[in-house]
């Protein structure tokens, strides 16, 4: 069971700035209190996930507890991200849900199949993006049993 004092990392990754302060206030709205660091692509992501260049002092990149990944990004794609992820033994417990602006069908199927824990996506409006927070915190903090931080660093 995780620690109920300490709330999970979440790591934000999406290569628009202004859809990551959107994102980090909606949280912040549902009143969450989750600690929020933000990668900004794909390779941004892996540095962190492995703990390169700026991501080196640990302090820098804890282990996320749930990655929301975005699909379509520079450099390295979500797509190929979430295959990396998922590929890697030290990695692939940690969930991810994909939130992206795509509703195509080989968008989700491949997600899935490419092991997403889940397929949102985005809403057009600040509401709907808070209501939605608000949900994901419901279901990933109070209903489902996460393995806990010391787990994940086995």
């Amino acid at each position: 069971m995780r620690d109920e004092h300490k709330p999970i990392v979440i790591l934000l990754v999406d290569d628009d700035e202004e859809d990551r302060m959107l994102a980090c206030d909606a949280l912040a709205e549902s009143r969450l209190s989750n600690e929020i660091y933000c990668a900004t692509d794909g390779e941004d992501l892996m540095d962190y996930l492995h703990r390169r260049g700026k991501y080196a002092p640990p302090a820098e990149a804890p282990r996320p507890g749930l990655i929301l990944l975005d699909l379509n990004m520079p450099k390295k794609d979500g797509r190929e991200a979430l295959l990396e992820i998922k590929s890697d033994p030290d990695l692939r417990q940690i969930p991810v849900v994909v939130l992206t602006t795509s509703k195509a069908e080989e968008d989700v199927y491949r997600s899935y199949d490419s092991g997403a824990s889940s397929f949102i996506s985005k809403p057009v409006t600040f509401d709907g993006l808070v209501e939605l927070m608000k949900g994901l915190g419901r279901y990933w903090f109070e209903i489902v049993d996460l393995p806990s931080q010391e787990e994940l660093r086995k």
